[in-house]
């Protein structure tokens, strides 16, 4: 059993993620620490299934970053039959061996261990489906009505996994099949065993088909597959042991298991779970790994499973299952690196899961083991990542540009650094600045505030995730070798006085006023004029325009104490406070409409959006745009092809999709459309004798994600 020393835990320790960062066992597997890379479909296999340079480098970079043991996620056992994404790894073939060899020997070059995941998609094999192929499921699968295809755009829909011009074709699995498919599990896993692959892991989870017996809700059968508990686990039992017998006993294997299905009448509980992993122990299982999931009723249930937005999701479950075994747990489901050290330091589990905070930053161990978590960039939890393979695109990380492309993209060292001056402290800005220090180059950051920040301080507002970003740049900045010049405004006066190589100019967007007859009144406020106060960005001319003489002194009271210096001490004085009243509309169904929306309705507005497309949040990614939406139509009012012709003292007058007047009361309107690249700064400084570069929203609007990627680009190109 993977125990932590108990000695060592009754001693005084100094870097509280100690029990993350001692050696655990998996069977006869030595790990070096308790972080596991939680296996995720990447889509970064070749499109033939083989591993090529793009998915090595990727589970290297995470190998090198310190990770005890990388799990590689989904590899398709009957390749290409079962598959559910176009770039998914085979092991079906022996031509796949070495690809895969080559996988594990960069991993192990850097101490690490790796595991394979074999999965077969059973019902949820998208690919199958969309290429006319047959389902191979254990029963008829049920019909399930949700509103996730509303949400999504024309330009989503043609790339929609899953969608193809075939017709549906199912296959209720006999007995020969049943019997093929435990052997495509144990070929499969001798591969992995061939090519260099330290464990396997049997997906039984997520629906796929190992699950698809285990659950109740999908398993009608009357046969030995069928009816009680005991029956519908002889698949996977049968897979365990014909794995176990075909790799030997001292290689280890575990299975992935849903601790419980969600919104799934009849489904897996978590007495089923406990269960199950008990029989599996029993045939020889050598770990379990605790997961969930969720009949999709909507597409805002993907985000309480498989891919949880509560943090320590599955936390619970995991320590009911570990209580029954005698074998180790591994969980995952967002849980944060001081409460996965608790967790495993109180045997709720023994090892930590993790998934989209590798994407975010490969090199969570290493800066754990340093005692150095403000260095970790933070995942933001925008679904980013994942929403790519709803639309059979490769994996990516809205904050990290390198992910997928580390054989493509490496930060090296200047061949002749140069003064690089870059203007603006927004997240495109401070990216730049970070990636070009980081190469040596000399690097002066001017920002016209009082603060860096930028707009992604007060996105941080309307979405806490995001200040932890804000809080990441921040702390990069300080560290390196970067001049910061506070309230400046870059002009040629400057340029003259610093003499730098090239500018980066990272200034932002602007937001053009709409059209809207009433728009200039003092209740109506833009998107920078909320922005500017309540980050301190000429905040004074805002007050004085905008705000009574009572608000204005409660603002300069906050100013004076600083407070909002904090983007946490924000969101509580904003939760006693806002400049706005209780009835507000938002003219803007776009990412910041959607997410001023959610902010506001969690501080008890009343909150009517009005969308002129026929689509909201297109900029946001498709599973969190699942949720914001679902926030805003269950808590507030959205309404689409909604045409503004007036906005009153009292009310917005507006048109809607049929072209019936409509009027909803408002105390407060803020505008959240208009957003545009603004060239103002660059134009300024154009005849400078410098060269100048527009980057982030100044120069095309793409909110985080563009300006982190493009600021990175920047940075590595200057």
């Amino acid at each position: 059993m993977s125990t932590i020393d108990k000695d060592l835990l009754k001693t005084p320790m100094r870097n509280p993620y100690a029990p993350l960062l001692q050696p655990g066992r998996i069977g006869q597997l030595e790990i070096r620490n308790r972080i596991i890379m939680s296996p995720m479909g990447s889509n970064f296999a070749e499109n033939d299934g083989t591993c090529g340079e793009r998915i090595q480098a990727y589970y290297e970079a995470r190998a090198k970053g310190g990770a005890g043991l990388l799990t590689m996620g989904v590899c398709s056992v009957a390749f290409p039959n079962g598959t559910g994404e176009p770039f998914q790894v085979g092991v079906s073939r022996d031509d796949f061996i070495p690809g895969l060899a080559l996988v594990a020997a960069r991993v192990h070059k850097h101490g690490a261990k790796i595991a394979m995941q074999l999965q077969h998609g059973g019902k949820t094999a998208a690919l199958d489906r969309a290429q006319g192929r047959e389902l191979w499921v254990p029963s008829i699968p049920k019909m399930v009505k949700n509103d996730m295809m509303s949400a999504i755009t024309r330009e989503e829909l043609a790339t929609f996994i899953g969608i193809g011009p075939h017709p549906v074709r199912i296959r209720v699995m006999d007995h020969a099949d049943i019997a093929q498919m435990v052997e495509y599990f144990a070929s499969a896993a001798l591969r992995a065993k061939q090519a260099g692959f330290d464990a396997v892991e049997l997906h039984g989870a997520h629906t796929y088909i190992l699950a698809g017996f285990l659950s109740a809700y999908s398993n009608h059968r009357d046969d030995e597959y069928g009816g009680p508990l005991e029956n519908r686990a002889r698949l996977l039992l049968d897979t365990l042991r014909a794995v176990k017998a075909r790799v030997g006993a001292d290689f280890p294997v575990w299975i992935r298991l849903d601790g419980e299905e969600l919104h799934t009448p009849g489904g897996i509980t978590l007495a089923d779970a406990i269960a199950t992993a008990r029989m599996c122990e029993a045939a020889g299982a050598d770990a379990i790994s605790v997961s969930a999931y969720a009949t999709l009723t909507s597409g805002v249930v993907f985000t309480e499973a498989p891919i949880p937005q509560q943090p320590g999701a599955y936390i619970s479950n995991a320590a009911a299952i570990k209580s029954a075994l005698t074998i180790p747990v591994i969980t995952a489901g967002r849980i944060e690196p001081e409460v996965a050290a608790q967790a495993i330091s109180e045997g709720q589990f023994d090892f930590v899961a993790m998934a989209r905070k590798m994407l975010a930053d490969p090199e969570i161990p290493i800066k754990l083991e340093r005692n150095r978590p403000q260095d970790i960039r933070p995942c933001i939890y925008c679904y980013a990542c994942v929403s790519e393979i709803f639309v059979n695109k490769r994996v990516k990380c809205a904050v990290n540009a390198q992910t997928g492309h580390e054989f493509e993209l490496p930060i090296e060292p200047a061949t002749s650094p140069r003064h690089v001056l870059v203007v603006g402290g927004g997240p495109a800005g401070m990216e730049a600045a970070r990636v070009a220090a980081l190469r040596g180059h000399k690097v002066t950051l001017v920002e016209r505030s009082d603060r860096l920040g930028g707009t992604l301080f007060f996105a941080g507002l309307a979405y806490p995730e995001n200040g932890k970003l804000l809080d990441y740049l921040v702390e990069q900045v300080k560290q390196l070798p970067i001049e910061v010049m506070l309230s400046t405004e870059a002009s040629p006066e400057l340029i003259a006085k610093l003499k730098p190589d090239t500018i980066l100019v990272a200034s932002g967007a602007r937001r053009a006023a709409p059209a809207i007859q009433g728009a200039g009144q003092r209740h109506v406020w833009s998107g920078d004029e909320l922005r500017r106060l309540m980050t301190g960005d000429r905040a004074d001319e805002v007050a004085k325009a905008k705000l009574n003489l009572a608000e204005r002194a409660l603002f300069k009271a906050g100013g004076m104490l600083r407070v909002t210096d904090s983007a946490e001490a924000l969101q509580s004085l904003s939760k006693l406070w806002m400049p706005l009243g209780k009835q507000v509309v938002i003219i803007g169904g776009g990412l910041v409409g959607l997410e001023l929306a959610e902010f506001l309705l969690a501080r008890g507005r009343q909150v009517t959006v009005l969308e002129p497309g026929d689509k909201a949040g297109r900029e946001l990614s498709i599973v969190r745009r699942w949720r914001v939406l679902d926030v805003v139509t269950s808590h507030g009012q959205l309404h689409l092809k909604a045409s503004v012709r007036e906005i009153t003292s009292q009310d917005v007058i507006w048109h809607d999709a049929e072209g019936v007047e409509q009027r909803t009361p408002a105390d407060s309107v803020v505008l959240a459309i208009g957003a545009e690249a603004d060239d103002q700064v660059s134009g300024l400084l154009a005849n400078c004798g410098v060269p100048v570069q527009r980057i982030g929203d100044c120069a095309s609007v793409n909110y985080i994600e563009g300006a982190m990627h493009d600021g990175h680009r920047a940075g590595r190109e200057v």
